[in-house]
């Protein structure tokens, strides 16, 4: 009962939130994966919940409240992350992209560590050729929750977040491991610049 008022408190509360946008972003006919800090994952989903786009939640209790918040804002959910049926979670992205649908996960989620880009996003864009949308995400007014593993942050009523996108596409040889991890240590790199 608390956790469905909870929800509702929640979902009230995103709606006050304003939006300004940077850079090229995507659009919702356009089969993407956009990827944001899990510190910034409720702004970075709402955000993004007119698309048909699916999110990647983790297995853990925690998981399932988020999964029904965002099915609260119309997005539907893969069940899973790198440390749990991480092998059938990257499959179902790799599917759901094949069937023109956008994905939006957390690279350092869910466990952390904070600002490390975990390689599934990556994987998925080159696997499938789809474009990766690198969303840095700042909140001008917020509550941030310093004990938590990320800093997690809510967005407080009115709050306005910045969305600042960067699109790349790996174009280097899909069997080279080094070019590989040296694209994710660019898209890390990306993410991590301040706007």
């Amino acid at each position: 009962m608390l956790q469905s008022v909870g929800i509702i408190v929640l979902r009230i509360l995103a709606f006050t939130w304003r939006y300004s946008i940077h850079g090229e972003q995507p659009l919702p006919l356009r089969t993407c994966i956009i990827v944001f800090w899990h510190e910034h994952m409720l702004a970075g989903w709402h955000a993004h919940r007119l698309m048909k786009s699916t999110a990647l939640v983790s297995l853990s209790k925690d998981g399932e409240i988020l999964s029904r918040i965002l099915k609260g804002w119309g997005i539907s959910t893969i069940r899973g992350s790198s440390s749990q049926a991480g092998k059938e979670a990257l499959e179902n992205m790799i599917e759901h992209l094949e069937h023109g649908t956008s994905i939006m996960l957390t690279p350092d989620g869910p466990r952390g560590p904070r600002h490390i880009f975990k390689p599934g996003a990556a994987i998925a864009s080159i696997r499938t050729n789809t474009p990766l949308f690198l969303t840095y995400i700042k909140e001008e007014h917020a509550v941030i929750f310093k004990k938590s593993w990320d800093k997690f942050k809510l967005p407080l009523p009115f709050s306005k977040v910045h969305l600042h996108y960067k699109k790349v596409t790996y174009l280097g040889d899909s069997n080279s491991k080094d070019l590989i991890a040296d694209f994710i240590a660019e898209c890390e790199s990306i993410m991590k610049e301040e706007r």
